[in-house]
């Protein structure tokens, strides 16, 4: 790092220390950071703070489409405590655009606004109100422009192009250039199969767009440094990445933007893309002054993207004794404006469209689409939750006009172990889609009734409706509904998904301490908790520091695609092997000569000493590492994937697989179509569980997330305008303590011999089948077919579309 002579901002991230006697791996240590957020001390970076600082905002665009014909910043620059306003012509730099993968997305609108909420303007204030007034007075004169919002729009001969000239890898391949990417899966014969199918059953579905609703919002502290470069403070995924997209626009090379993570309040996807790290970062180097931004609730409903919406077409056959013939489905996933993750989101929903059934004969097709809507990225579950709750709805139609028990259709033709997926790729480690369905039917069901339990008073809380005393159970009907769902682990289709680790071995006060240094992005997974767990376990010591994430490290990746403990803990792992092997090679220099053992045994650290694998101990590590210092830095990566085909969909394109099964209990009010989920049971095959308690929190909150998407969670834009209706908590409803469900856990733990430790990614595969798990309960409640999320009550009532 350039050496500066600077103010640490109040907030910055310091090392995490914990002291244990055991807590490796397999116990449910608790998190090193849990206390400090419940009692209110943890410093997210909202709080942030510097000496003598400015305070960022951003003017954004009031139409979705639209040519910028003018932008009058006079008044708002005439402000008194204004230090800076910023447009597109203030750019300091060639490149002007950044993203994901396709670099569509400009730092500041230029000619033309391609969503509502796009940026237009920055500025800069000695106070946020005073930067909120000025932002208002940045006149824009706009041209409005037609819209496109739907598949019929984008794909129409005389479409509006959302990007002209497209020149990126996928505008090559695609039949339209309103489409981000298309992948097709082709296998078997879906024509002849069709012939063999006795029943044959049609659906469409549409999934709704979900907000990642993390509730720290957007935040982030840009500090100018001595040396022309920045120091940035911000809640993101992945600081690398954010890292390659804000150094070319600013001007300057990687080595003078440098990165620390500060406090996140969760992410689920929504922080994958860059927000408003840039524009705080142009700030601050325009003034010379730290800059902070921090968006309120309603700007973070445009700062970040959210979950595709959907329209998914499928078609499956099946013979009478209860086999699958074929499928055949079409995904359309709505991209919005710009690409971000949709070409990855497009191969997620293609591959693991067809579920985790055994299917020979497929014909599988997803797009994304360019739209004037807002734009849509990575969510938790990435294209497998929109897919899951189509081809669930599907399993529940084929096993009623077969006259067959749902979950005993599911099993029948669940896959395993060697099971070839649609892209030909063998599934090689444990799959229980069968064992899983079986424990969630087997659980005993929550008693009915349950609002009469304390005597005749009924409890309104444990009824549709709840505390707005809608029904003392006149109307209300019990529903039960299964689902069962596959999820990828690990970035795929050929990326080069890496991760490093720096592991530091040294004495401080007569002890043997490890420090442990990543880029990993803690944003309430719990990775810094298993990170020490597994230093513990390799190093055999009690005292393990974490230090801050930076990117004065190697990359660690994204933290998304449940790939965080596989991953950078495989990089912990496999470099606390290296530190581990250093060690011994010390201690055999120091002391081989004093007992055979160091030459002949296999030898372990445990509790801070060497030991030989019967247990007996040859020297204190202290002692060994004693005027020693072992600092190891290595990269790790789990097995190559392929790119998928872009005609047949072949390929071996993913990591690993990971599953779940849920079983919904619902309460209906019918008459007033009012829902009261009273149980979402789950099982999952985690591989390892190396902090059950982790697992388990990661489990409920996953299923959580798709309840919420199943009953009331949906950004409704408006489909004349584009325009997002309800960017507020007010009216986007998220499940709160009162409307989740009591959420019991089957843990199964089949080792992947591919992974480390043998666990499986885990995060993800509980939000997709717990949404399909609920509205199958509202389904055998109501009797209606019910192929949209999320299910409103006027769905139930016959009184609205």
């Amino acid at each position: 790092m350039a050496q500066n002579t600077r103010t640490t901002p109040a907030g910055t991230p310091t090392n995490v220390t914990q002291n244990h006697t055991k807590g490796g791996i397999g116990e449910s240590t608790l998190r090193p950071d849990g206390t400090l957020k419940v009692t209110g001390e943890f410093a997210y970076s909202s709080d942030m703070w510097h000496e003598d600082m400015l305070w960022g905002q951003t003017l954004r665009s009031t139409v979705a489409h639209a040519e910028i014909e003018n932008i009058d910043i006079s008044e708002a620059v005439a402000m008194p405590g204004v230090y800076a306003v910023l447009t597109y012509d203030d750019l300091p730099a060639k490149m002007k655009n950044y993203g994901l993968e396709i670099q569509d997305t400009p730092v500041l609108a230029h000619g033309r606004v391609r969503h509502h909420g796009e940026p237009v303007a920055l500025v800069a204030a000695d106070h946020p109100e005073t930067a909120r007034r000025a932002a208002a007075k940045i006149k824009i004169d706009y041209k409005e422009l037609p819209v496109v919002t739907d598949e019929a729009s984008a794909l129409a001969a005389d479409a509006p192009l959302i990007h002209e000239g497209r020149d990126d890898h996928h505008a090559g391949h695609v039949p339209h250039p309103n489409i981000v990417h298309r992948q097709p899966i082709i296998r078997g014969n879906v024509e002849e199969a069709r012939k063999r199918a006795d029943v044959i059953v049609e659906g469409e579905y549409t999934f709704g767009m979900q907000d990642q609703a993390f509730l720290g919002p957007e935040s982030g502290l840009a500090v100018p440094a001595e040396d022309g470069g920045v120091d940035l403070y911000v809640a993101t995924q992945w600081l690398h990445s954010d890292l390659q997209q804000i150094a070319p626009v600013l001007g300057l090379p990687p080595e003078k933007v440098r990165m620390t993570l500060s406090g996140v309040g969760g992410a689920f996807g929504g922080r994958e893309d860059i927000s408003m790290q840039i524009h705080a970062c142009l700030l601050a180097l325009r003034t010379g002054k730290p800059v902070k931004i921090v968006y309120n609730r309603f700007e973070s409903f445009f700062g970040h993207v959210h979950r595709h919406p959907a329209k998914l077409y499928y078609e499956h056959g099946a013979t009478k004794d209860g086999k699958l013939t074929h499928m055949k489905c079409k995904i359309v996933l709505d991209g919005g404006a710009y690409a971000s993750a949709s070409p990855a989101v497009v191969g997620n929903a293609s591959s693991l469209s067809v579920g985790p059934y055994v299917i020979d004969d497929v014909d599988i097709e997803a797009i994304a689409l360019y739209t004037n809507n807002p734009p849509c990225g990575a969510m938790r579950g990435f294209g497998a939750v929109q897919a899951c709750f189509a081809y669930e709805a599907q399993m529940d139609k084929v096993a009623a006009k077969l006259g067959m028990d749902p979950v005993e259709f599911r099993q029948l033709n669940a896959m395993e172990q060697g099971t070839i997926m649609p892209t030909g790729q063998v599934v090689d480690s444990p799959a229980p889609v069968a064992e899983l369905l079986r424990r969630v039917k087997a659980r005993p069901l929550p008693p009915e009734q349950q609002w009469l339990a304390a005597g005749e008073a009924a409890d309104v809380r444990a009824l549709p409706g709840g505390l707005s005393n809608t029904t003392h159970g006149e109307g209300v009907v019990r529903g039960i509904g299964y689902a069962v769902g596959i999820k990828n682990v690990g970035f795929s289709e050929g990326f080069d998904d890496y991760s490093t680790a720096r592991v530091r071995l040294e004495v401080i006060n007569g002890e043997p301490v490890a420090m442990v240094h990543t880029a990993m992005a803690e944003v309430g997974q719990g990775g810094v908790t298993v990170h020490a767990q597994i230093a513990r376990t390799e190093l055999g010591v009690t005292q393990v520091t974490i230090h801050p994430a930076d990117t004065q490290v190697g990359s660690a990746g994204s933290t998304s695609a449940s790939r965080q403990t596989y991953m950078t803990g495989g990089a912990v792992k496999n470099t606390c092997e290296a530190v581990r092997a250093k060690a011994l090679e010390i201690g055999r220099r120091k002391f081989g000569s004093y007992h055979p053992a160091w030459a002949t045994a296999e030898l372990l650290l445990e509790g801070g000493k060497v030991v030989t694998d019967g247990g007996e101990v040859l020297a204190d590590l202290a002692d060994v590492l004693e005027g020693e210092e072992i600092d190891i830095e290595l990269e790790f990566r789990h097995r190559p994937t392929q790119a998928f085909d872009l005609v047949t969909g072949q390929g071996n394109g993913h990591v690993q697989y990971t599953f779940a099964a849920h079983r919904a209990v619902v309460e209906v009010d019918t008459e007033l179509g009012l829902v009261k989920v009273v149980e979402l049971a789950t099982a999952q095959d985690v591989g390892k569980a190396l902090n059950m308690l982790s697992v388990v929190g990661q489990i409920q909150g996953g299923t959580t997330q798709g309840l919420g998407v199943a009953v009331m969670e949906e950004i409704i834009v408006d489909p004349k305008t584009a325009k997002v209706r309800n960017p507020s908590f007010t009216d986007y409803l998220i499940p709160t303590i009162l409307d989740t469900p009591t959420i019991p856990v089957d843990v199964l733990e089949l080792a992947d011999p591919n992974a480390p430790y043998g666990l499986r990614g885990l995060g993800e595969a509980p939000t997709l089948s717990s949404t399909p798990a609920v509205l199958a309960a509202i389904r055998a409640a109501t009797g209606l077919e019910l192929n949209k999320t999320p299910v409103r009550p006027e769905h139930l009532t016959g009184t609205g579309a």
